[in-house]
């Protein structure tokens, strides 16, 4: 389910949703962890990268353009404000994974690590 938030600029995207429509070769993307690099080594979602919070803001060039972006943290706060950041920085397809990796795992979903 998308929950589009028109002050922000990006969509709230639920798990179940994130998980059948954007976890196939199908539908090419980004996700990107904004949490610590000892959260994403303790186990993070298949295929996302690590870019924390507070490294985003210079590290947007490593973000491709034109492909939607997914946002992901542990609960779903940190990656709302990642988000944001990465609308202002020009993306243009921004979702916020509601819940976050706590929201994955209690779907019994597999991380990497």
């Amino acid at each position: 389910m998308f929950l589009f938030n028109r002050n922000t600029g990006f969509e709230n995207l639920d798990v179940p949703t994130y998980h059948s429509d954007y976890q196939t070769p199908a539908a090419p993307h980004v996700l990107v962890d904004v949490r610590t690099p000892g959260e994403y080594q303790s186990g993070h979602l298949p295929g996302a990268v690590n870019i924390p919070l507070n490294e985003l803001d210079r590290r947007l060039s490593e973000i491709p353009k034109g492909q939607p972006v997914v946002v992901v943290c542990a609960t779903g706060n940190r990656s709302q404000t990642g988000s944001s950041i990465l609308v202002r920085g020009g993306c243009t397809e921004v979702y916020n994974l509601r819940g976050g990796t706590m929201a994955w795992m209690m779907r019994g979903l597999p991380l990497e690590s």
